[in-house]
């Protein structure tokens, strides 16, 4: 899905305080987990609030070519699932969609024949090696035809025939799930051995669990390092609503906090399983006021609050680091964020670009390994670099709410997830 037509660089008009009420779009975590269980239920479901964005439409095109027929209608997206049964794709083209490429190569790891999976440039620099050799653990014949253990792949297909394995999970969650998701259709058991019990983003493989789950495919899991898919799980198509996308819902929260003002986030229940909204403890420490009813967020910063630096472990939600670390810019003291191994592995080296991006605007920041220290200081407006990352351009967008002169490149970018997300925030 292209995003509107929009200047570039896109100017970012300063604003305050807020007072809006605001929907975001079904999240795309739980709208790509919810595909690939429907794509391998028998019967067809509906996914009521699915988010229509880059990633989510990849996912989408995907399982079509696999032979899982997917359709958008008035309430949401028809998926007429085959009952385990996927033909070969010939082509998978993810594009820049990691979530997408580590699911459907567990999923072509069942198609009755090949696959070639790819995508852009910097898809074929993102790790899925771990999933792999977990894979060929299982029965799958896979052949990484790309540098440094990254796409383009070559998938045999034949199925998956169960048995245990050991899986690394230290650069991404996303290996675990996408072999889970794939769990019920092997011929027998599936057993996961998380290496040394290291498992990064754990928050993400629970919403996993939480999806197999409500399509009737329960997994067991001590809680640390061992997860196991009884022979003979199976999913089952249904009607299920997709909430809206903690994900998304960062950014406006993060814009009140910024901006100060009140912003109600509408359709996130009290009990949901998204990692994202806990970056509403790290707000409340910064300074901010956060009341949860049954069916909204409000996050609210009286413009006389002034906003306190803050230190906090962001692995369990990588993506609100940006905007969190653009909040920190307006805070009294320092910011130091740990936890962010992960980060350069992202649509774009998000920890260097972090860094430089933040002493664009004239704030003080320091990188290393797995941190991120940020030192407010006079801030002035210049133009953004993008790196063709989303979550760069609306993190960094919300610092023009406050400071004149922000611009942003490449405002397209934002199409992989909340392609009307520059409307949106003006709606602000």
């Amino acid at each position: 899905m292209a995003a509107p037509r929009l200047p570039d660089p896109l100017p970012i008009h300063p604003r305050g305080p807020l007072d809006a009420v605001i929907r975001p779009p079904g999240s795309r975590s739980v709208t790509n987990r919810a595909l690939a269980a429907a794509a391998l239920a028998e019967g067809t479901s509906l996914l009521v609030g699915a988010t229509e964005s880059d990633d989510t439409l990849a996912m989408a095109r995907g399982l079509e070519a696999l032979g899982i027929p997917v359709r958008r209608e008035e309430h949401g997206w028809s998926v007429e699932g085959g009952g385990g049964i996927l033909r070969a794709a010939g082509r998978l083209d993810v594009g820049a969609s990691g979530t997408t490429a580590r699911f459907l190569t567990a999923l072509a790891a069942l198609a009755e024949g090949p696959s070639q999976l790819d995508g852009t440039p910097r898809m074929r620099q993102r790790p899925i090696a771990e999933l792999c050799e977990a894979l060929h653990g299982l029965g799958a014949r896979i052949e990484i035809l790309g540098e440094n253990g990254c796409p383009p792949l070559d998938i045999a297909g034949g199925g998956l025939s169960g048995g245990e394995v050991t899986i690394d999970a230290s650069r991404s969650s996303q290996f675990v799930s996408g072999l889970l998701l794939a769990a019920p259709c092997a011929s027998g058991a599936v057993t996961l051995q998380l290496l040394e019990g290291r498992l990064v983003s754990r928050p993400f493989l629970e919403l996993t669990l939480a999806v197999m789950e409500d399509f009737g495919a329960p997994v067991e899991w001590n809680g640390r390092d061992r997860l196991h898919v009884a022979a003979g799980t199976r999913y089952a198509a249904r009607r299920y609503p997709i909430e809206p996308d903690a994900q998304s819902a960062v950014y406006p929260l993060c814009a009140a906090a910024i901006a100060g003002g009140q912003v109600v986030v509408q359709g996130l229940p009290p009990d949901s399983e998204q990692t994202d909204l806990r970056l509403l403890g790290v707000l409340e420490a910064m300074g901010c006021q956060v009341e949860r009813r049954a069916d909204a967020v409000v996050l609210r910063r009286p413009p006389a609050r002034r906003l306190q630096g803050v230190e906090f472990d962001g692995n369990a939600f990588p993506d609100a680091v940006l905007a969190l670390a653009v909040v920190a810019l307006f805070a009294e003291g320092p910011t130091t964020v740990r936890g962010l191994g992960h980060l350069p592995l992202k649509e774009t080296d998000r920890l260097e670009a972090l860094r430089t991006e933040l002493r664009r605007l004239g704030a003080g920041a320091e990188t290393g390994e797995d941190w991120i220290r940020i030192e407010p200081r006079e801030l002035a407006g210049t133009t953004i670099e993008t790196y063709d990352d989303h979550r760069m351009a609306m993190s960094f967008a919300l610092a023009g709410l406050r400071v004149p002169g922000v611009q942003i490149r490449d405002p397209g970018c934002v199409a992989k997830t909340w392609p009307d997300f520059f409307d949106a925030l003006d709606r602000l």
